[in-house]
């Protein structure tokens, strides 16, 4: 009746693992689907043509880098900032430490986001702005302005 409208969301193929006791280091460009279990440090993109395209993340799973997919499955961590052109799905343990960008959002207890939250129905996707440091550069102080001074005389 109500749910049967609904159009169920299912993960694509999955084409590529990277499996327990992998790091990978340096960028990943994909299609399909792509399952981590081990440590990617680097960033993580899919073909922008393929709106299917499906990122899981297991509890197992990190991502050091930013990540642009259509759509995101997580349930480990993510330090970078996350655009999702379609959906995200948040499991308990999923953590991003980084801005994450979505068109639907379904997030389950005990998911944390350490960022912003912006919703992109439709506008341009934002540029990715995590550069992999944690240490941001410090504002430059501004120089002191001079005080303007009254001379009074005395007399």
């Amino acid at each position: 009746m109500f749910g049967r409208s609904k159009k169920k969301f299912r993960a694509p193929k999955i084409s590529t693992v990277v499996g327990t006791g992998t790091e990978v280091r340096g960028d990943i460009q994909f299609s399909d689907g792509l399952h981590v279990d081990g440590i990617i440090k680097g960033d993580v993109i899919s073909d922008p043509e393929d709106r299917f395209a499906t990122l899981t993340l297991s509890e197992m799973g990190k991502i050091e880098g930013n990540v642009r997919v259509a759509n995101v499955m997580l349930n480990g961590t993510v330090v970078g900032d996350v655009i999702a052109g379609n959906r995200v799905e948040l499991a308990p343990k999923a953590r991003i430490t980084g801005t994450l960008t979505y068109a639907l959002l379904e997030m389950s207890m005990g998911a944390e986001v350490n960022g912003k939250l912006i919703h992109a129905a439709e506008q341009d996707p934002p540029k990715l702005e995590y550069d992999g440091n944690k240490e941001q550069p410090a504002a430059k102080p501004e120089p002191p302005k001079e005080a303007n001074t009254l001379e009074t005389s005395s007399e």
